[in-house]
């Protein structure tokens, strides 16, 4: 998508969740007032967004790359034997 083209909010939403990152356009409106979400700019009474900003928003927001892990054994005491 061409990140010049500015988006709705509707658009904005649709564009988060094509991208598997579900964001509704109520959310993005809620973000508008209370902070924390992407950057916009008012054309009228409109927000509007631009994909670049969508993109770096939803990319602070992602938590870092993790892996699971096997989680240990329990230990029992008991199983053990004591050298003497």
């Amino acid at each position: 998508m061409d990140s010049t083209r500015f988006l709705d909010r509707i658009e904005a939403a649709e564009y988060l969740t094509a991208k598997g990152l579900r964001v509704s356009k109520n959310t993005l409106q809620k973000l508008v007032t209370v902070g924390g979400g992407p950057l916009y700019r008012r054309f009228g009474h409109r927000a509007v967004y631009l994909a670049s900003d969508l993109d770096a928003w939803a990319e602070r927001k992602m938590g870092a790359p993790a892996m699971t892990y096997a989680r240990p054994a329990k230990f029992d005491l008991d199983d053990c034997e004591v050298a003497q």
